[in-house]
């Protein structure tokens, strides 16, 4: 009979930290048309339906480009605290008080038509998120508390300030009783880019934060000194960094990213604040995209591409085909399986053999 070990590689594989995450998603499609066979759906049909249907017009990508948006914004934010692992896991919490803080700005200034209010929102947005990303940070550096545990819980805290908000006093008067505050004005809302779509101009906010998070993991002493503490916290300590100052880092800068791509939705689709933009998952799914990604700008950039295809795949299934649009977080949860899976053949290779060859050789001995 055949048998499949996994051995332990001299050195870590440096071909396959690329390979895995294409291997991922070439399993990721496999099994992904075996669950639409079971739901009852033809595979060449759901496939087009999912991957096809939903950009092959402008429109659609257009609505790739906006989904993409945020995830890219998020995940390069959360990719300055991985790479020191800083494990900043509340990035939906930070997106949903930036929301609220552009939001907030957008509603003081409703009957201003200055050409200032956008980026007041847009800084009130990225402070909404660091300071949301601070409360862990404070608790990891004054009683060592966990930040994975921490950040986590504020996501569930932050939707209910936003619901309460849009509840009680920031709900629209005219709106019927609706949990939703008034649209924003004009001057609140950012252009769009590209005629007979929604792509509006956070799109470059995001390309912004690509070329410096890349000048920055490039060349930046800071992220240097971020890394050796991730990687020898012990060694990074005798070169006298500051570890403390690295966690403040690494979670301030994924708090600004998503608070940034929140004061975006916030401008962007909503145009108003209600409980849509609590549940975006943007987030969370920012997470696959920084790994998928491999932390590096370039990575995010394509995987944010694939995650939002997703997002729009579950959308047409569930209009093209009559399955639930939560059939996307199927394919979320596939990605990251297989991702955590393939993964394991950086630092292991399979070992192909014979169990019969291997039961004489241990009966020999």
């Amino acid at each position: 009979m055949l048998s499949i070990k996994l051995v332990p590689r001299p050195q870590p594989s440096k071909s396959m930290v690329y390979l895995s995450p294409l291997l991922a998603i070439g399993l990721m499609l496999v099994f992904g048309l075996i669950v639409f066979m079971f739901l009852g759906q033809n595979p060449v049909t759901a496939f087009h339906a999912f991957f096809i249907e939903p950009v092959n017009d402008l429109y659609g990508l257009g609505e790739l480009l906006i989904k993409a948006s945020p995830l890219a914004l998020i995940a390069l934010g959360l990719a300055v605290g991985f790479r020191a692992n800083i494990w900043n896991i509340g990035a939906e919490g930070q997106l949903i008080l930036g929301t609220i803080a552009a939001g907030g700005v957008a509603l003081w200034f409703y009957e201003s038509d200055s050409v200032f209010v956008l980026p007041l929102m847009f800084i009130a947005g990225a402070l909404g998120g660091m300071a949301w990303a601070a409360i862990p940070a404070f608790l990891r550096t004054r009683f060592n508390t966990n930040e994975i545990l921490v950040s986590l819980m504020l996501v569930y805290v932050a939707g209910m300030v936003l619901s309460w908000l849009i509840h009680g006093p920031w709900r629209d008067p005219d709106g019927f009783g609706f949990p939703q505050s008034r649209m924003f004005s004009d001057s609140a809302l950012l252009p769009l880019i590209i005629e007979g779509t929604r792509a509006h101009a956070g799109i470059f906010i995001t390309l912004l934060a690509l070329i410096v998070t890349t000048i920055f993991f490039r060349w930046g002493l800071l992220a240097f000194q971020m890394r050796v503490a991730g990687l020898a916290p012990k060694a990074a300590g005798y070169a006298g960094f500051n570890s403390q100052y690295t966690v403040w880092i690494g979670l301030l800068a994924g708090g600004a990213a998503a608070g940034l791509a929140g004061a975006s939705e916030a401008a962007g689709p909503f145009g108003q604040l209600d409980m849509a933009a609590s549940v975006t998952g943007y987030g969370f799914a920012a997470i696959i995209v920084a790994f998928v990604g491999r932390l590096h700008p370039v990575g995010i950039l394509f995987a944010s591409l694939l995650m939002a295809l997703l997002y729009l795949g579950g959308e047409s299934a569930q209009v093209n085909l009559a399955l639930p649009s939560a059939v996307s977080k199927v394919f979320q949860g596939l990605l990251l399986f297989f991702l955590l899976a393939t993964d394991v053949l950086i630092h292991f290779r399979l070992q192909f053999g014979s169990s019969n060859a291997a039961a004489r050789k241990a009966g020999a001995l």
